[in-house]
């Protein structure tokens, strides 16, 4: 932990990681349906449909595979913070090998990266 700060008890970590485990299953039913949705749609031919319509599909199934790409990312971020857990390297920077602050884990418990790198890799 950073200077100042105290260590990750169970009962913090079992609450992440409780948390970590009810977004990975909401976020895995989200994908399931998002999937059969762009599935029903492909079925649909759209015989006679004009330029409009087809347009608004096109553009409403690019939007569901751009939400349900993101729904995947996050799922693996989720994912990845378990692991992180279990291994005992949550809570660690994985480019500085640090510690990210608690602060920062407990408002985005996915975080890989401390502040400091962070900002770095987002100047680049």
């Amino acid at each position: 932990m950073r200077e100042g700060e105290e260590r990750w008890s169970e009962r913090e970590l079992a609450e992440v990681r409780s948390n970590l485990a009810a977004e990975i299953a909401a976020l895995s039913e989200e994908i399931t349906t998002s999937a059969t949705q762009i599935a029903e749609g492909d079925a649909t031919d759209g015989a006679g449909d004009d330029q409009a319509d087809a347009g608004a599909k096109t553009y409403e199934r690019e939007h569901e595979l751009a939400l349900t790409n993101n729904s995947r990312d996050l799922l693996a971020q989720n994912e990845r913070a378990l692991e992180r857990i279990d291994t005992g390297t949550y809570g660690i920077c994985e480019s500085c090998g640090k510690p990210i602050g608690k602060g920062r884990l407990q408002a985005f418990p996915r975080a890989t990266l401390c502040v400091a790198c962070k900002q770095r890799e987002e100047r680049r």
